[in-house]
């Protein structure tokens, strides 16, 4: 028996290489590996490096449900070769393993980043056989022994971090024991195994429809926590469940019990899994989410927007409702640039004469709505010093499309011989390379000819399982779509390089680190009410890093003053996304406006690199206070809120900011309420006198 002991960027990796020339992995933590923690009664042979499952072959031993232990060949994978070399973004270990009998190879590849306690993981399999096999299951990340620090039985430490996610219901976060999701303790502890696994899986192309593709572990005794994100625009499963008295994890892609997916891997063949992103700290959730917020600036694709933070005015939420003309967007023009915004996008409908829903998919102006041109409007915006943008839906086609009938079957998605149908749309696929030169024509024509700078990708079907055409199965349609859908975006930034793509999905049904290490902007939500907008802001950097996350700000018509302010404080340390009929406002009102843009401006330089912390938790739609922070250098941000119940709040600011520190209120500048820091506890005291009442502070670090 052979031990690896690896310590990189913070994180101990332990593995054992066994004399029947196994390799398994028994630590992957924050933590200094312990060999007493190892207590299951048959040692370390639940402890897999990779997790494989082929039709046709018998899975060994009691397997105990769907859980995705004892796979076969995974569970016969004998070690072939240990790679450990450096590249550009850090160390990266590639494991190879390989089965006599099927002439499948796996090769686990564990990349780490300089400056993050994260690691990106994947498995190849490759096929160096003379026969086809059918792969049903492959892990990216497989680690056994969740539980195994500190001394406490598991139901008394473990809480497992579960991000439930829909539509204007976004980034919800449960927190739960063992017990709460049926994984308590019933047998002997050293052997305790059982048919429950607590399963979180997407099937279909919108990727966060029901769960944010994340999920996280921490062990309260010993003050450790892991985070993990499956960076997949599609189905995707992750599991947690028990096997010879440990806890084990598992990230994957599509499966073929979850997602109708299996691959055909013929001899010289390779497949590559989802990638991940796993994290390991000492801490809990805001030093996991801090990491993961540095790990997912370091994966994403270099871009100016990230860096610049552009204001964006959207014509849609609280304004036009899909229902834009030449004579509504001119007022709204004149406003936007007047309070500072930088973009202006128009949104759904200018293509159509009526109803726009089903006729999407030429996306040619409306002379009906633009009688002049559309050109007329944009060249307006930039009259104005911004950007022009629209809005798009891409990757489907409207049943009234009048080149819907024209197409062949192959430009769609197609089960049991018939196009898929959602909400009166068809699903483009764009492994067809006609497919892909159509929607490269639009994006062109949009650039040439209109001068957009600015598109709103927006997707609001869920096409299932699949397509049948030219795939091993559904789900293998389905991936394939996915991976070529990516390729073309990649394709349209080579194009026009200082294009932005906004990622839309009936707000934020596909925010997945697939779509966002492309897209520089991620809309959060639809929610239309401001009040209940507060808590999706607060949580949103949970999932994506603050210059990301667009969040809409639209004052209402007949508000008061204290509602403009709750509306831009939702948005200031993310991403504004600037709506409601500003022309409309009055002057107080509209001034406040531009007054938070003014503040935002000045402080977005900060947002870009500063990390996320929940002062007062997660948020919740029933909480009466909420607040969201952003460290940055010498300096933080927060942002508070207040819906109702008890006008008096105390956040407790302890590891976030020093004692010698000094808060100022940075907006609204009338801020009439009070409130006060306590250094020698770190404690913010606030007392807002009216509900539904935010502020925006700044606390800067004395020498």
């Amino acid at each position: 028996m052979k031990r690896i002991q690896i310590f990189e960027n913070g994180i101990n990796v332990v593995f054992e290489i066994t004399d029947e020339e196994q390799i398994r992995l028994l630590h992957f933590s924050s933590l200094p590996f312990d060999e007493s923690t190892l207590t299951s009664k048959t040692g370390t042979v639940g402890f897999s490096m990779v997790e494989l499952q082929v039709s046709g072959i018998d899975r060994a031993g009691e397997r105990h449900g769907n859980k995705y232990i004892v796979t076969a060949p995974g569970y016969r994978l004998k070690y072939k070769d240990f790679k450990d070399v450096n590249n550009s973004v850090g160390r990266k270990l590639e494991i190879t393993c390989f089965d006599a009998e099927t002439g499948l190879e796996t090769v686990s590849h564990m990349q780490f980043y300089n400056g993050t306690q994260v690691v990106r993981t994947w498995t190849d399999v490759n096929n160096c056989g003379t026969e086809t096999w059918t792969i049903e299951y492959v892990s990216s990340f497989s680690l056994t022994g969740l539980e195994k620090e500190g001394l406490l039985p598991q139901n008394e430490k473990i809480r497992i971090g579960i991000c439930h996610n829909s539509w204007q219901r976004e980034l919800q976060w449960q927190f739960c024991g063992l017990e709460e999701v049926g994984l308590g303790l019933a047998q002997n502890p050293n052997f305790q195994h059982s048919s429950k696994v607590l399963g979180v899986t997407n099937v279909g192309n919108w990727s966060s429809k029901e769960y944010i593709p994340m999920g996280y572990v921490e062990n309260s005794e010993v003050g450790s926590a892991l985070m993990w994100q499956i960076e997949h625009n599609g189905s995707w499963h992750w599991e947690i469940s028990d096997r010879e008295g440990h806890l084990y994890l598992q990230l994957s892609g599509p499966s073929e019990i979850e997602s109708h997916w299996s691959k055909d891997l013929a001899p010289e063949q390779s497949f590559r899994s989802v990638y991940c992103g796993v994290c390991a700290v000492s801490g809990g959730f805001d030093e996991a989410v801090a990491e993961m917020t540095r790990y997912r600036r370091l994966i994403r694709r270099k871009n100016r927007d990230n860096e610049r933070l552009a204001v964006i005015f959207n014509d849609y939420m609280n304004c036009l409702w899909a229902d834009p003309t030449a004579e509504k967007e001119f007022p709204l023009i004149d406003a936007a640039a007047d309070v500072g915004c930088e973009y202006f996008c128009i949104d759904a409908g200018w293509y159509a004469d009526g109803i726009w829903w089903d006729w999407v998919g030429e996306w040619q102006e409306s002379r009906k709505r633009f009688p002049n041109g559309l050109r007329e409007v944009t060249d307006y915006i930039r009259k104005k010093g911004l950007v022009p943008g629209v809005w798009l839906e891409i990757e489907v086609m409207g049943i009234k499309c009048p080149l819907a009938d024209k197409l062949p079957d192959d430009w769609f998605f197609v089960r049991h011989g018939k196009r898929v149908f959602d909400r009166s749309r068809y699903q483009l696929d764009f492994r067809n390379p006609a497919v892909r030169e159509h929607c490269h024509e639009v994006i062109d024509r949009l650039v040439r000819e209109y001068g957009v700078g600015y598109i709103k990708t927006d997707y609001n079907i869920e096409p299932g399982i699949g397509t049948e055409i030219g795939s091993d199965s559904f789900g293998d349609g389905l991936m394939e779509h996915e991976k070529a859908y990516l390729a073309w975006l990649e394709e349209v930034f080579d194009r026009h390089k200082s294009l932005i793509v906004e990622n839309c999905s009936s707000g934020g049904l596909r925010m997945d680190y697939a779509m966002l290490s492309r897209c520089s902007i991620q809309s959060t939500s639809d929610q239309d009410d401001y009040r209940k907008y507060a808590t999706i802001a607060a949580n949103a950097p949970s999932a994506l890093c603050p210059e990301q996350a667009a969040v809409w700000s639209y004052p209402l018509t007949n508000g008061d003053r204290e509602e403009v302010v709750f509306n831009m404080v939702n948005a200031m340390l993310l991403r504004i996304h600037q709506s409601g009929d500003l022309a409309d406002l009055s002057a107080e009102r509209r001034e406040l406006v531009r007054e938070a843009i003014g503040v935002y401006k000045n402080i977005r330089t900060d947002i870009k690199v500063a990390v996320p912390f929940f002062p007062l938790g997660m948020s919740k739609f029933t909480d009466n206070w909420s607040a969201l922070g952003l460290k940055s250098e010498g300096k933080t941000y927060l942002a508070v809120w207040r819906r109702e119940g008890d006008d008096h709040c105390m956040i407790p600011l302890a590891g976030h900011v020093p004692e010698n520190a000094e808060i100022s209120c940075i907006y609204p500048s009338f801020n009439n309420y009070r409130y006060r820091y306590y250094p020698n506890n770190r404690t913010l005291s606030l007392r807002f006198d009216k509900p539904y009442t935010a502020r925006l502070f700044m606390i800067e670090y004395l020498s």
